[in-house]
């Protein structure tokens, strides 16, 4: 390798791992490590921070000694899991609580109760979220009236997202966030780029615990030289679907991502325009760069890889992800079976964080193949929602950017244009995220003189034209309206 590489941590929610990339956008390796989901109650989720931290160690270190030691490496980009919070020790680094993780549901009454007495708009002013159990700033408020440990902790106590955690763990102190995965929190005004006075009032967060906002690429400071040998810069940050949108060379006014994994993620960019959506999509920050932030609109959908992952573990439908492809094309059609995936709720355009997953339509003639298929159209029964959303607030999608596991399945790839009636876009590397993540570095570097020439990393794409005749679209989409409304009652 002549070429100085690109190392990514994308800390994910099932899994976190490192890849190496070289400028040209080639990935030169991979490793990865599962992280364990804690299910401490109904609704509950939450990750063990010292897990993390230590298995996210491991894989820079085995990247770090594929390039050939830490004086390959130009610089180091983070992306992560949004809006999972993590708490820990100012002085010690280590965590003083478990990590609450996005998926979370503890705080649907805390949420309810601000909505009751009418805070919702004042948060969607400041922030461009809504209020729900999904974003961290309810997370914090539960935690640090729950949890003895951090009000003792007084002003040793450090609280943030993924990445402000994985700094910290790596610089042996740092203590900064990105602006987009701030702009997550609930409690940073999008707008100004700064931590809201009032907003952390409403949630009694103390502003010594948060980070420092900052940029999403340039020198952040160093990791600690006796963890790769010697110390590397660490230049680049950002949310995962910020990273993903950047990793698709989202760049460009109306240009619209959506990434396939844990959940859904669909990501218009708005430019440097803050539009407020008024059908309950979120507005957010796509990147910040010279304190100059980027927006778009987002439609989040709760539950998307990990249902195929339900299905396999839990109900044992399916003996690997990869079979639900086979069983997907092994039917005509759903058989009027459809499946409302609402197991953590329903997010945008619902926002409905009781809502309660439902399989409707059964008959002696469903088959597992059928209940397999019904999962896989979810996604773009989901989307299609969502696209209708986007629509309403003037952000008419003209193809759609693919990304995420999911993806690698031809068959619902090509069910989303078909039912979208839209051209869907796949880079042959899906793994967009982890580039992003790159591109981001590689201009903190100095590697690259701005994201549009780092953009030449995403090479080339798949596209899947629409195919499905009008009159069977009109039919899956009015079983799916009927089982939607079953669920939300």
């Amino acid at each position: 390798m002549t070429e100085r590489a690109l190392l990514v941590i994308d800390e994910g929610t099932t899994s976190t791992r490192a890849m190496l990339f070289t400028p040209d956008g080639t990935c030169l390796g991979s490793e990865q490590k599962d992280i364990t989901q804690n299910y401490t109650a109904p609704g509950w989720v939450e990750h063990d921070a010292e897990e993390i931290w230590s298995l996210s160690l491991a894989c820079a270190q085995a990247m770090v000694a594929k390039a050939g030691g830490a004086g390959r490496i130009e610089a180091i980009g983070i992306t992560n899991q949004r809006e999972t919070i993590v708490f820990w020790s100012r002085r010690t680094g280590r965590a003083l609580a478990p990590a609450i993780v996005w998926q979370d549901r503890r705080t649907a009454n805390l949420c309810r109760d601000l909505k009751d007495k009418g805070h919702e708009a004042e948060v969607q002013a400041s922030t461009g979220l809504l209020l729900d159990p999904y974003f961290s700033a309810s997370k914090i408020a539960w935690a640090l009236g729950t949890w003895p440990q951090l009000e003792e902790a007084g002003n040793d106590l450090c609280i943030g997202t993924v990445e402000s955690w994985l700094i910290h763990r790596l610089t042996g102190g740092l203590h900064v966030s990105d602006a987009t995965n701030a702009s997550r929190t609930a409690l940073m005004n999008i707008g100004t780029g700064r931590w809201d006075a009032a907003l952390m009032d409403l949630w009694q967060v103390p502003g010594t615990a948060l980070p420092e906002i900052a940029d999403c690429a340039g020198r952040f400071g160093a990791t600690s030289a006796d963890l790769f040998g010697a110390p590397i810069p660490i230049c680049g940050m950002a949310g995962d679907q910020q990273a993903a949108a950047i990793g698709q060379a989202c760049l460009a006014t109306g240009d619209t991502k959506a990434t396939y994994g844990t959940g859904a993620f669909i990501l218009t960019n708005t430019g440097c325009e803050f539009r407020r959506s008024e059908h309950r999509l979120l507005s957010t920050i796509a990147w910040q760069l010279g304190g100059d932030r980027n927006y778009a609109l987002e439609g989040s959908v709760f539950v998307a890889g990990s249902l195929i992952q339900w299905l396999r573990d839990d109900l044992g439908l399916l003996a690997s992800s990869n079979e639900s492809e086979a069983l997907a094309r092994s039917v005509a059609d759903n058989g009027g079976v459809y499946l409302v995936p609402a197991l953590s709720g329903l997010g945008a355009p619902h926002w409905q964080p009781d809502a309660r997953a439902a399989i409707s339509g059964l008959s002696f003639a469903s088959s597992r193949a059928h209940i397999v298929r019904a999962a896989l159209e979810a996604m773009a029964h989901q989307t299609r929602d969502l696209m209708a959303a986007f629509a309403s607030d003037g952000a008419n999608w003209q193809s759609l950017k693919v990304d995420g596991g999911m993806i690698a399945n031809d068959w619902l790839t090509q069910d989303l244009a078909d039912l979208l009636d839209l051209k869907v876009e796949r880079p042959v590397f899906i793994e967009t995220t982890a580039l992003g993540a790159a591109m981001l570095a590689g201009v903190g570097s100095g590697m690259f003189g701005s994201l549009e020439e780092a953009a030449r990393m995403r090479g080339p794409v798949e596209r899947f034209e629409p195919k499905m005749e009008e009159k069977d679209r009109d039919v899956r989409l009015a079983g799916w309206r009927e089982a939607l409304a079953a669920v939300l009652g």
